[in-house]
């Protein structure tokens, strides 16, 4: 089990950029997957991006060319760098952590606010 906790949020307006961060208690290096997870007001969540403990990395299309996700394993760190962002990024990102592959478990954190509003 690890604890997550996710910095970084805040209020932007369109085309502006976020960086977010998702501090661990424990090392991260041996776990196989950590990602960002989002969820609008009225959707379910969704995955945004991933990152396996080999640097492989999914997006959702949605961020496509505009998010980097990236793992700091000698910090404890995950960080979701977002660019241009648009009214469809509000929502309240969450950091998502699954220790190993033949698992489902998973732990969270509690989240952190993006709001893109003008």
């Amino acid at each position: 089990q690890v604890q997550l906790v996710e910095s970084g949020g805040g209020l932007v307006q369109p085309g502006e950029s976020l960086r977010l961060s998702c501090a661990a208690s424990r090392s991260i290096s041996n776990i196989y997957r950590m990602a960002w997870y989002r969820q609008a007001p009225g959707k379910q969540r969704e995955l945004v991006a991933s990152i396996t403990r080999g640097g492989l990395t999914n997006y959702a299309d949605s961020v496509k060319g505009r998010f980097t996700i990236s793992r700091e394993n000698a910090n404890n760190t995950m960080n979701l760098q977002m660019n241009s962002l648009k009214f469809g990024d509000t929502a309240v990102y969450y950091c998502n952590a699954k220790p190993s592959v033949i698992s489902d478990y998973m732990d969270w954190g509690r989240g952190t606010q993006v709001t893109v509003s003008s």
